[in-house]
């Protein structure tokens, strides 16, 4: 522990962002540079806990504890090493991970929790910028083949992993650019794409193949993927998002929230839009359904745009603005959190339902029949008395996903869904032998760190099929081998 009452003198801190008016003015990455002494004092705080419940919090396990001595200790190379033995890619996680693992932090229970999710991102740019993140080959090839589906986070990381093992390895892209979620659902205010490219360039050089503009099921065969590989490894997301079956829904301006941010992302990286199809909240009211991360990055993206109004409802009722007893510590508290898009000049509100969309009469969206709701014990009821229409041009749909595509490769490759429509699977291995699946479209719509860490374990799987045995770091094995079983 380098510094056993850093938690008693140092406070939680925090870099600051760009003034607003500053900021919504462009795309870019907006959190101001923090100096290299404030970050060793935040890595100070760190209590090296007898139990630290960081390593639970953290779906990836990161030895967090050892990397923040490290930074302390000034042997950042070191806290690089221990950082990326347990994360492929903290430059992602660094910026847009929720933090878990500060809510597990002991210091949490009384006071502001370490400052991890910035010590990472601060390890990592480090080791970019002195040169210490380099392509690493594996010494000895398998020459077993191995297809990943995907190239989102959890594809990308399987592929890391896979390709460390000396496995071959090609990943399979049915975008034009890769990087899937990364790339196309995340603003370039929260993640700019130069980073993607960055980190996909390592991986290049390190020898993995890309192949965009390759969509699984229909320009290749599954067949052709299966004669031609040892092992596939499915990782295409949970790309089904849900809907609204209300009167209007038809009506133009009335969208899902992926749709527009992925078009956002397009336009910024050059690719051409179709005009006809183009949508923007320039000088319109918007209405963003869903009050979650999706949600706040469409009000990001509209205020940016320059929306007239945004308005975010949630049909949730509003969480407490500090503890919250229903999650109690090491849980991820359910309290009131304000995004850096919300700040930017969005109005909120809790408990509302959405009752229709109004249109004109020339099919165009107009307005959002909106209602007030009253919730008791899990379920809620409608307050009439309070309907009312707010004017509205552009509706966006942000309330998650259901499920992967049933349709196209799932179907040809005839795997085995379960009850939630997501691809069933035992140890990562599908009904189908060979074939195996991670990510949201095996566990469900979930966090970027949740997509790295089923990468990650489905390379181990993968590996141990192709081989009989692993050399690849598994959270779920450490686990096993410590507790002897």
């Amino acid at each position: 522990m380098g510094k056993p009452t850093g938690f008693l003198e140092y406070n939680r801190e925090l870099p600051p962002n760009k003034a607003v008016n500053e900021r919504v003015k462009d795309y870019r990455e907006f959190v101001l540079p923090f100096s290299k002494i404030n970050v060793e004092k935040q890595a100070a705080r760190c209590m090296d806990c007898g139990v630290p419940f960081c390593h639970s919090g953290c779906p990836l396990g990161n030895n967090i504890p050892d990397f923040n001595d490290m930074v302390y200790k000034d042997n950042w190379k070191a806290a690089y090493k221990i950082l990326i033995s347990t994360n492929n890619f903290p430059e992602f996680t660094g910026r847009i991970c929720p933090a878990p693992c500060e809510a597990a932090c002991v210091l949490s229970i009384n006071k502001e929790p370490t400052a991890i999710e910035l010590i990472e991102k601060n390890i990592i740019e480090r080791a970019f910028k002195e040169g210490w993140v380099q392509a690493n080959l594996p010494l000895l090839r398998t020459n077993k083949k191995v297809a990943v589906v995907g190239s989102g986070p959890a594809g990308l990381a399987a592929a890391a992993q896979l390709n460390s093992a000396g496995h071959w390895v090609t990943v399979f892209e049915r975008a034009n650019r890769l990087g899937g979620l990364l790339r196309y659902g995340i603003p370039d205010f929260k993640l700019e794409k130069s980073l993607i490219d960055r980190r996909l360039a390592v991986m290049e050089a390190e020898g993995i193949q890309f192949k965009t503009n390759a969509h699984i099921g229909k320009n290749i065969s599954v067949k052709e993927l299966q004669n031609d590989f040892d092992a596939i490894l499915l990782s295409g997301g949970s790309t089904v998002p849900r809907d609204l079956s209300l009167n209007g829904r038809e009506l133009k301006g009335v969208h899902f929230a992926m749709d527009f941010l992925t078009q956002q992302n397009k336009r910024l990286a050059g690719d051409p839009i179709d005009k006809a199809e183009e949508l923007l909240a320039t000088a319109k009211n918007v209405l963003v359904i869903g009050g979650g991360d999706t949600g706040s990055d469409c009000v990001g993206t509209s205020i940016r745009q320059g929306a007239k109004t945004v308005t975010q409802i949630e049909l949730l009722p509003k969480p407490p603005a500090s503890k919250n007893v229903k999650t109690p510590w090491p849980q991820v508290p359910a309290v009131l959190k304000t995004s850096s898009s919300q700040e930017e000049g969005c109005v909120r509100h809790w408990s509302v339902n959405t009752k229709a969309f109004v249109g004109d009469s020339k099919g165009r969206l107009k307005g959002v029949q909106l209602v007030d709701v009253q919730w008791t014990n899990g379920s809620f009821k409608e307050l009439p008395e309070t309907e009312r229409i707010i004017p509205c041009e552009l509706a966006l749909l942000a309330i998650g996903f259901m499920h992967p595509e049933p349709y196209g490769m799932l179907k040809d490759i005839q795997v085995e869904l379960d009850a939630r429509g997501n691809v069933a699977t035992q140890k990562f291995q599908t009904s189908v032998p060979g074939v195996f699946a991670a990510g949201d479209m095996r566990r469900g719509q979930s966090l970027v760190v949740h997509a790295i860490s089923e990468g990650r374990e489905a390379a181990y799987a993968i590996d141990t099929y192709l081989t009989g045995s692993s050399v690849l770091e598994s959270k779920n094995h450490s686990l096993i081998s410590i507790i002897g079983k």
